[in-house]
């Protein structure tokens, strides 16, 4: 049975109707082309997969790089990896993976907007374009959109990870290393993740499990996180790290609060969480303001 059953008369409103029903759907079908961008327009956009098409985005939500405590080494490693990237030096993908609300992808944007704030004046601003998780089967368009532009590029996908059904992995795999054409030479990827290998550990087990070679099958799937050359782990930070957070906070939007009523308000307050980190911290704070009427 025809899916559009045409009528007699082509001439009719019904055939009329009908024909630009198809053409509709012809024109869904057609692979769309990546559009051009205006670079010059911001220094960070979000990749719109439907339509490929970069959205400028002028102001960043971000925090200062020195607000980012208790992960002091990796903040280095990043920036340091960020800068040769930027004077157009070797360096690595980077994984950002560990424990939740540290300040992964604060970091991110952190290091990001530290690079054009001290860059040289005759030289280009690094770019920014974060490309959301399940738009990852469209990197590749991206990666072309960018190939030629004289910028350079930070692609960052903030908590990556993927599900036993989840195949796009594979995308990902060729576009860091494996492709034919590969990374571009003016683009980096970087990507934030709660695990270490992308990929949730009863997916490895049950494929160690079933697999008729179990070696083989784990190899396919971890292989993904090996495509990151610079792994930085992030810890569930102390009590004394947590209270350094809350008070840089605190010290810098000028908050007027008795110091020692802080640090017991803020204990409690992570208590009742049941979890120590950046992001608690910066909730507490939010709460605190708004109870000393100030705005931030």
């Amino acid at each position: 049975m025809a899916l559009f059953p045409m009528p007699a008369d082509l001439n009719s409103p019904e055939s009329l109707a009908l024909l630009t029903r198809i053409a509709d759907a012809l024109e869904r079908l057609t692979p769309t082309g990546a559009a051009h961008a205006d670079f010059t327009a911001a220094d960070a956009f979000v990749w719109q997969a439907v339509g490929r098409r970069l959205s400028p985005v002028p102001k960043v939500n971000r925090v200062e790089m020195s607000l980012l405590r208790g992960i002091d080494r990796v903040r280095d490693q990043l920036a340091e990896n960020t800068g040769r990237f930027a004077r157009g030096l070797p360096a690595n993908n980077a994984l950002l993976w560990g424990a939740r609300g540290m300040g992964k992808s604060s970091l991110v944007k952190a290091v990001h907007a530290e690079i054009n704030h001290t860059r040289p004046a005759d030289s280009r601003p690094l770019k920014l374009i974060e490309i959301h998780r399940e738009d990852i089967e469209t990197l590749p368009d991206l990666m072309g959109l960018l190939r030629a532009d004289p910028h350079r590029f930070i692609v960052f996908c903030d908590d990556l990870s993927f599900d036993a059904d989840d195949t796009s992995y594979k995308s990902l795999k060729a576009v860091l290393e494996g492709g034919i054409e590969g990374r571009p030479d003016n683009v980096i990827f970087y990507a934030t993740s709660n695990r270490r290998h992308l990929l949730p550990r009863d997916m490895m087990e049950n494929e160690r499990s079933t697999a008729i070679n179990p070696g083989e099958a784990i190899e396919e799937k971890v292989s993904l996180s090996d495509r990151f050359g610079l792994w930085l782990g992030f810890h569930k930070c102390s009590q004394d790290e947590y209270l350094d957070m809350v008070f840089g906070y605190v010290d810098h939007l000028g908050l007027k609060a008795d110091r020692e009523a802080v640090r017991a308000e803020a204990l409690e307050w992570a208590t009742t969480r049941g979890a120590r980190s950046g992001r608690t911290a910066w909730q507490f704070i939010q709460d605190l303001a708004g109870r000393l009427g100030k705005a931030i």
